[in-house]
């Protein structure tokens, strides 16, 4: 804990972008070439009624470097968005049955596209269950983080079997993966032991890693680098003000997230040094992956 503990301190932030949706928003009111009329003018003396701006859809990506020299990037999911797991061709593949969410993002799910972002271990790494569109697919363990999509495409995160799933809540799509690695806006203890987070490519502490949290604003926030400790997840996500995190999964091959700058448009590596190329989930991925979506028409 120690260690976490300076990670925290020592965080320094790299670079920061942001990638909203474009959306535009039109005002009536007189011409300047015409004069108000003099109902128009008693009008603009009565105090208007103001309504709050809804928030765009966005994705905002920070860079962070830790003490040990880790490059984290964080991703921040932020206004009107909707979440889709996406079943892998081999993980959970053929034997999930027939889904509408495979292996490639496509059609009117592709227009309102922000973001796509791995999902957790395989699944007969037994670190968690998995349910897709209703059909439970591995079975659902209780004490597990649980990343929990309902059939609105609302997203939340927590521990199955305690407060989630919440009574009547229409669950459509669940993925799990190992115990907390935050908590309470803490990282947990077990954060500080990385043999505790999976097995690493070659056996050591520092691999490709990613994370997924929630704030107290209800945000998703994900976070990865390409060389990195579940302590140093632990930490850039607790630093960010997540409330609740899961690992997701770990090593170069798997660990990846791609960001467009409006719905619909090109997707760029977002993480430094990033295996895949950035269209591999618009192409079809082996694995289960989870992807972002802007309202209908935001953007145009």
């Amino acid at each position: 804990m120690r260690r976490i503990a300076a990670t925290l301190a020592g965080l320094l932030a790299v670079a920061a972008c942001t990638s909203p949706a474009t959306v535009q928003s039109t005002s009536s009111g007189p011409s300047p070439s015409r004069q108000p009329s003099s109902t128009a003018t008693a009008r603009a003396t009565a105090s208007p009624v103001v309504r709050p701006r809804p928030a765009p859809p966005r994705v905002t990506v920070t860079r962070l470097r830790t003490p040990d020299g880790s490059v984290m990037t964080v991703a921040t999911f932020s206004g009107p968005l909707t979440y889709v797991l996406h079943n892998g061709s081999e993980d959970p593949g053929a034997a999930a049955g027939r889904l509408r969410a495979v292996s490639a993002v496509r059609g009117a799910e592709r227009k309102r596209l922000l973001a796509t972002f791995n999902g957790g271990f395989k699944l007969s790494a037994g670190a968690g269950g998995y349910e897709q569109e209703g059909h439970v697919i591995a079975a659902l363990r209780r004490g597990l983080t649980s990343l929990v999509i309902d059939r609105s495409g609302q997203a939340r995160i927590g521990i199955w079997g305690r407060g989630v799933p919440a009574p009547g809540e229409a669950v459509y799509s669940v993925r799990q993966n190992l115990p907390p690695l935050v908590l309470n806006g803490k990282p947990t203890a077990a954060a500080a032991d990385w043999g505790l987070w999976g097995a690493t490519l070659g056996g050591g502490e520092y691999v490709a890693r990613s994370a997924l949290g929630q704030d107290a604003a209800g945000d998703l926030v994900y976070a990865a680098s390409m060389s990195a400790t579940p302590a140093d997840l632990a930490a850039v996500l607790a630093y960010a003000g997540v409330r609740i995190a899961m690992e997701l999964d770990i090593n170069p091959e798997w660990v990846q997230l791609d960001v467009a700058s409006r719905p619909g448009g090109r997707l760029r590596a977002a993480i430094h040094g990033q295996s895949r190329p950035a269209d591999q989930f618009l192409v079809g991925w082996a694995r289960d992956f989870i992807a972002v979506l802007a309202p209908a028409g935001a953007g145009r």
